[in-house]
């Protein structure tokens, strides 16, 4: 049975001279699990807004959409408000109460429920979330993985027929993103919901959505089962393909039988121990000495006085023009150890060295941060009114300005306001606002937030051209498999600590969990394990690039 549908829906943002959406045609049935994923900017977000009346973008809205038969601007809002949920990228947008008990109630209360079935829903929600040991805490005291599944339950407890997420794995460390994505499989086989999300992680997804929509610049270029859509991709959009089919098609040359294209790693595996495959030659990882440029040494910080510590005598040094990489699971003190080597936290115990010298604070001229949320950067109504007070500020001159925005893809963007660009698009804009400075030492908390597969690469290979050229780079990130292809070295932080710092490849052919999909589908078949799908292509007897 159709439960959604859009018919010649093209949407344009005010005063905007080109449509975000352009004839957008597709029939959602209940029950289905759809994957929808594209360029940044291509309208994703856009489209999932609106489906739900009261978030929908202001602007020229052309065509109809239609929930379970009826347009839905005709529908009574209040039974669209409950049947259509949504949950977000930033768990921090969707939280209002201070505690989770009073978060899970806000969404029943506004809708009128008694308590006797408030207090009943709940019970049963905590019992099968496994909540019970976050009820009575405070939202602002929980993880990132833990509010955004707080987030759902709140949503859940309404009983939607239709799911929508936008990135709602973003900020989950992998470990709880893979929860999170086999909780929605749950939901989705059990109870029969049906769920659309917008997501740029792949490699989880393919496999368990059973159709992929992409759009690309407001077009719907594919809408087929993820085999055919794998199929259909490649090459032109293979980017957003998980590297389990990457892998197979880029080895065997095989893109032409859809049916046998691999989407999960046991798939991937049985596949690829048929074939005869010659041992890679060594890959990324190769670290060349250099002198400490930042040492920490013994450091100890808390945000309260009987609050336990975020970060527990720890130790960290980095090198000068290296790309470091600081992973772990959400609230392990990543975040916190940016920020102190930022100067915007002290610690109470410890010492910082900068060039071989103790210093209390790096000099903030030599330092670019770029937090986990781009909106705070900035102040001005437009891009173009932003960099033109950053390259005043910094005596840039105009062509160094352009040369930035083209190479970010930007310069289209100019008259938009931050706000109302999509979170590909803002990360890229805070980024350019950044390297306006010149910093010696790039901070960056979850760059590759909200950016697509495709712009990654790019990105990659930009910060790393510039680490070539002597900057050095301190990344938090999520991200597994562009850690992977890019940092030099990694750093896990667990309880507060560094467990340990090693060079990129050595540290994710020696985790189990915590690694690659590549790493997952190579390790019984090749010592040393692959770490990247780079390194997989050198496998094929024929060199096939990626």
């Amino acid at each position: 049975m159709e439960i959604l549908s859009a018919q010649n829906v093209t949407f344009s943002y005010p005063d905007a001279t080109e449509s975000v959406l352009d004839d957008i045609h597709f029939t959602i049935q209940e029950g289905d699990f759809v994957l929808l994923c594209g360029p940044s900017g291509s309208g994703k977000s856009t489209l999932l807004r609106l489906l739900k009346e009261e978030i929908a973008p202001h602007g020229n809205l052309g065509g109809n959409i239609y929930y379970r038969g009826s347009m839905i601007k005709e529908q009574d809002r209040f039974l669209l408000a409950k049947e259509i949920g949504m949950v977000f990228q930033d768990p921090e947008n969707q939280i209002v109460m201070e505690r989770v008990m009073d978060e899970l109630l806000f969404g029943m209360e506004n809708m009128g429920y008694t308590t006797d079935k408030m207090r009943k829903k709940v019970a049963e929600m905590v019992h099968f979330f496994g909540l019970n040991d976050l009820v009575n805490k405070k939202t602002a005291e929980l993880s990132g993985g833990q509010k955004q599944l707080i987030n759902l339950a709140s949503v859940l407890l309404l009983e939607p027929k239709l799911l929508l997420l936008d990135e709602p794995t973003a900020q989950l460390d992998p470990i709880a993103a893979k929860e999170f994505i086999h909780l929605l499989e749950r939901l989705n086989d059990e109870f029969g919901i049906t769920i659309l999300v917008v997501e740029h992680r792949m490699e989880e997804l393919f496999s368990v959505a059973n159709r992929v929509m992409l759009l690309d610049k407001g077009h719907l270029v594919v809408d087929q089962s993820p085999r055919k859509a794998a199929h259909q991709m490649y090459p032109e959009f293979q980017s957003f393909l998980p590297s389990t089919a990457l892998c197979y098609m880029g080895i065997s040359q095989q893109a032409t039988k859809p049916d046998q294209i691999p989407l999960t790693v046991k798939e991937a595996k049985q596949w690829i121990s048929t074939q005869e495959l010659k041992q890679p030659t060594q890959g990324h990882g190769t670290i060349v000495e250099k002198s400490p440029l930042i040492e920490l040494k013994a450091i100890d910080f808390q945000y309260t006085k009987h609050s336990t510590p975020v970060l527990y005598n720890l130790s960290f040094s980095i090198n000068k023009g290296e790309w470091m990489a600081l992973v772990g699971a959400n609230g392990t003190g990543k975040t916190t150890l940016l920020k102190l080597i930022g100067g915007l936290i002290k610690p109470q115990h410890g010492t910082m060295k900068y060039n071989g010298k103790k210093v209390k604070n790096i000099d903030p001229q030599q330092i670019g941060y770029l937090p986990q949320n781009p909106r705070i950067f900035f102040l001005h109504d437009t891009l173009k009114e932003e960099y033109q007070e950053i390259a005043r500020k910094h005596q840039k001159r105009e062509e160094e300005v352009q040369s930035l925005l083209e190479i970010f893809q930007l310069a289209d963007l100019l008259d938009r306001h931050p706000y109302d660009l999509s979170g590909g698009e803002l990360q890229k804009a805070a980024l350019v606002g950044i390297l306006l400075g010149n910093p010696s030492i790039l901070l960056i908390d979850e760059p590759t937030k909200g950016m697509d597969p495709s712009f990654k690469k790019e990105f990659g290979l930009l910060v790393q051209g510039l680490v070539e050229e002597g900057l050095t780079v301190i990344m938090v990130t999520h991200d597994i498999e562009f850690a992977a292809s890019y940092a030099t070295r990694c750093s896990m932080l667990f309880q507060g600590d560094i467990t340990v710092t090693e060079p990129t490849k050595q540290f994710f052919q020696e985790n189990t969990y915590y690694t690659t999909m590549m790493n997952r589908i190579t390790r019984d078949f090749h010592t040393p394990a692959l770490v990247t799908l780079e390194e997989a292509m050198l496998l094929s007897p024929n060199h096939i690039g990626s």
